[in-house]
């Protein structure tokens, strides 16, 4: 019996930031992404963070944000309103670059923790180009794959409860590309990582 070929996996780290707490009602403001790494039957193999990234600062789609969400990233929403990207050709550009890093295999988002960023991604993917190049599900997040290696409650993960030696040395500045970049490091970490008992 043959066994199907099955495609490696391109791991793309991805941060956005927000002014509120859903899509819709409130915008992606902006979108950080790096080549995380590559994953086939070999194993996975980690990629410069810094060789292939995407950036761009979006414009707002609505009036409406919370003040809290939007200090987070410390960006100036009347700027973006005026110089942000048009959100259409933004992800459309997302797009084409995600094709081009992936050739030959599957995009993956990875993220920490990935259902924030994976919620605003797609639902902009889907409203704005019509499709999705990570499917609808190809997302996967570094807190449960952390706490599945260590054998903890999902809850029971943070950063801070990580051995140091998982972690970026980078700083988490709540900008989306840095942020993106850092936990490209992190994702690489966790996937050469056998546990707490190796």
């Amino acid at each position: 019996m043959s066994r199907r070929r099955v495609k490696p996996s391109l791991y793309i780290s991805v941060d956005i930031e927000a002014d509120g707490p859903i899509p819709g009602p409130y915008s992606m403001i902006s979108l950080g992404a790096a080549v995380a790494g590559r994953q086939d039957a070999g194993g996975f193999t980690p990629a410069d963070p810094e060789e292939h990234t995407f950036y761009r600062e979006l414009r707002p789609i609505s009036a409406e944000f919370d003040e809290q969400a939007l200090a987070v990233s410390g960006l100036d929403r009347d700027r973006l309103c005026r110089e942000g990207a048009d959100p259409a050709a933004a992800l459309s550009e997302f797009t084409a670059w995600v094709g081009e890093v992936s050739t030959g295999a599957q995009p993956v988002v990875c993220g920490y923790p990935v259902a924030f960023d994976w919620m605003f991604l797609y639902w902009y993917l889907i409203r704005f180009t019509g499709g999705s190049p990570f499917g609808h599900s190809g997302c996967m997040d570094m807190k449960t794959l952390y706490a599945a290696k260590a054998g903890l409650p999902l809850r029971a993960v943070a950063k801070g409860t990580m051995p140091r030696h998982l972690l970026s040395r980078r700083p988490h500045t709540h900008h989306a590309l840095d942020d993106a970049v850092e936990q490209a490091e992190l994702f690489a970490n966790l996937m050469a990582w056998e546990g707490p008992g190796a």
